[in-house]
């Protein structure tokens, strides 16, 4: 157990000394490594803001259900018991004939009460009784709408479709471009501490050639290596997202005092939801490229 723990202590001890030994190198690494990290973590705050901004929108796209004439109010409420059922419905409700009349009126005939008195006690709209549903995932409307036109009782099925279809491509576009943007700053971050180590492997080779002459085993010589890998990885997304938490809410602020008409047209999510992602992830992506780029390096390098 003791052989264990010196075994463990001399790891971590020779890592963190390969670190200082290329400084210089291993400052390009933390400082590219860092700069990765600060553009990942710019590019997901602004990705987190836009996807905030697009549910918000999403949820306020309605798909408005008619029913035919004479349909019974006990008919509208069983047609609602099959909407509250489906999957992709997050809220809806019941406009009445005479609710749907007051709302054209307060649309249409704002600020001529003499036009809306004309009709007197008539509703031109007492055929339009309608459900308002709304959905979490907007992509899911051409579904639901196939399922509600499939229903007895059911006249219309008004759906915003080119709102639909702009929303999802736009969060498919999204995705896209982060997955590449993701893809190339870890190639680049992996190729630095790769080359970082590839370095300390080239000062110390004479030094592991003799400690596999005295026994040394291949983990004893590996694990320095990947602890160095690690700690750089470590190091470079600490730095950024200090750096980020600072900025983020700087620039929120800055935002809102300068450009209040952008205030006005999107919420913008608050640090601290931004950073309970970003910051596991930032630190699982540090360590993950750091370790991987050190057992790459290893595996093509030393060979023990």
């Amino acid at each position: 157990m003791k052989m264990k723990i010196s075994t463990f202590g001399y790891t971590i001890k020779q890592g963190i000394k390969n670190i200082w030994t290329n400084k210089m190198f291993s400052i390009a690494s933390i400082a590219t490594m860092a700069a990765c990290i600060f553009m990942f973590g710019m590019f997901y705050a602004i990705v987190a803001n836009f996807q905030h901004v697009v549910k918000d929108v999403e949820s306020s796209v309605a798909i408005t259900v008619f029913f035919d004439e004479g349909t019974t109010q006990d008919e509208i409420d069983e047609i609602g018991q099959k909407i509250a059922m489906r999957p992709e419905v997050s809220s809806f409700n019941f406009v009445s004939a005479d609710e749907a009349w007051a709302e054209y009126k307060l649309e249409y005939f704002d600020g001529d009460e003499a036009a809306a008195a004309s009709f007197g006690s008539d509703n031109p709209l007492s055929d339009k009784a309608n459900y308002e549903i709304y959905m979490e995932d907007i992509s899911q409307q051409s579904s639901l709408v196939s399922y509600l036109e499939g229903q007895d009782h059911i006249s219309k099925v008004r759906q915003s479709e080119m709102v639909a279809n702009t929303l999802t491509d736009f969060n498919k576009l999204i995705g896209y471009v982060s997955a590449g943007i993701i893809i190339i700053l870890l190639g680049v971050a992996v190729f630095l501490i790769s080359n970082t180590i590839t370095v300390g492997i080239s000062v110390r080779r004479e030094e592991i050639g003799i400690m596999k002459l005295i026994g040394a085993t291949d983990y004893f010589v590996r694990a320095p290596f990947v602890v160095e890998g690690i700690v750089i990885g470590l190091i470079g997304a600490a730095i950024p997202l200090g750096i980020l938490y600072v900025l983020y809410g700087r620039i929120i602020d800055y935002i809102g005092e300068k450009f209040s008409f952008i205030s006005n047209m999107m919420k913008f999510l608050p640090v601290d939801e931004v950073f309970h992602t970003l910051v596991p992830v930032a630190l699982i992506l540090g360590v993950g490229i750091g370790f991987i780029g050190s057992r790459i390096t290893i595996r093509k390098h030393l060979k023990v």
